[in-house]
């Protein structure tokens, strides 16, 4: 039988550069059971990957050895402390720029002559 704690933490140090640092903790409640992880700072790319996927498919393997088990898994990535806060990875719309000159003025700053 794979244990849930063994699998997260035998995925998640193949996958980063410090993973003397990696912390799993694992609670169960009424919900089922709860892996929060912790990370190095510098490894948290690796870990949630490009827009979640790697994140996204760890969490679908942890709920698949959590169904031989019987048991419900869901996995917690804690921020690690100091580094940005999530939101500010999203993209955001690029800014507007205020059209203050008229094309005539903005071709005269070109010095095209």
């Amino acid at each position: 039988m794979v244990d849930d704690t063994q699998f997260l933490e035998y995925v998640v140090k193949a996958l980063v550069e410090h993973p003397n640092d990696v912390k799993i903790k694992r609670t169960v409640d009424e919900m089922g059971v709860l892996m929060t992880l912790d990370v190095h700072p510098d490894d948290m790319g690796k870990v949630i990957g490009r827009s979640g996927n790697t994140a996204k498919a760890i969490r679908i393997l942890l709920r698949v050895v959590g169904m031989k088990n019987n048991a419900r898994v869901n996995l917690k990535i804690n921020e690690p402390a100091g580094s940005t806060p999530r939101e500010s990875y999203s993209h955001s719309p690029a800014p507007v720029m205020n059209a203050t000159k008229t094309v005539d003025e903005a071709m005269e700053d070109l010095n095209l002559d």
